[in-house]
């Protein structure tokens, strides 16, 4: 066998590949490169630790999935309700003019216990009238259309109802449209 000469400059280089940091300690890459079964234990580490996030993930998004789905059962009436409600206004209009004629009137008696079917079938189906007059004016449930001053009305108070408004269960489907108080009317003095 042949005998190589071993140089200056590669014995350097492999007192400096072997030689550690500060500590005296192999390097990590070394580490694991002299230890095959420390760098599969880290490998086996980081994936054990992806697969349990990824199940994490999974369990969330089936979580999230059940919950919207819940969600869609419970409000898919949504629209058929909110068409139902107008055509209980246009009811409820029709139902005025035809008190007009009299309370004792056949067709107002009839209509009369048509709109209380109507809203039967609708308080069944999870929705709920908003009372209105009377009541301290709330931005999250009424829609002021006009201030008007009024002495048997407090100030900030709905005077009148012109649209009743809904909840669906426990979200707003449409704010009451009112007239809000704006106090007495304040009187105007003229210095002449």
């Amino acid at each position: 066998m042949k005998k190589v000469p071993v140089t200056e400059s590669d014995e350097s280089a492999a007192a400096r590949s072997t030689s550690s940091p500060s500590d005296g300690a192999p390097a990590p890459d070394q580490a694991e490169a002299d230890d095959p079964v420390a760098g599969l234990q880290a490998d086996l580490d980081r994936f054990r630790d992806l697969a349990m996030r990824s199940q994490a993930d999974f369990e969330n998004y089936k979580k999230r999935c059940a919950r919207e789905k819940e969600e869609a059962i419970k409000y898919a009436n949504k629209s058929l309700l909110e068409k139902l409600v107008s055509i209980v206004d246009h009811f409820e209009l029709g139902l005025e003019a035809a008190r007009n004629e009299g309370d004792k009137s056949p067709i107002y008696s009839g209509m009369n216990l048509v709109l209380k079917q109507l809203q039967d079938l609708l308080i069944e189906n999870g929705l709920k009238p908003i009372e209105a007059i009377g009541q301290k004016f709330d931005p999250n449930l009424h829609e002021a259309i006009a201030h008007e001053s009024s002495a048997k009305v407090p100030e900030e108070h709905v005077i009148r109802q012109t649209r009743r408004g809904y909840r669906f269960k426990d979200r707003l489907l449409r704010p009451s449209t009112v007239v809000v108080s704006s106090g007495p009317a304040k009187k105007v003095t003229s210095d002449a």
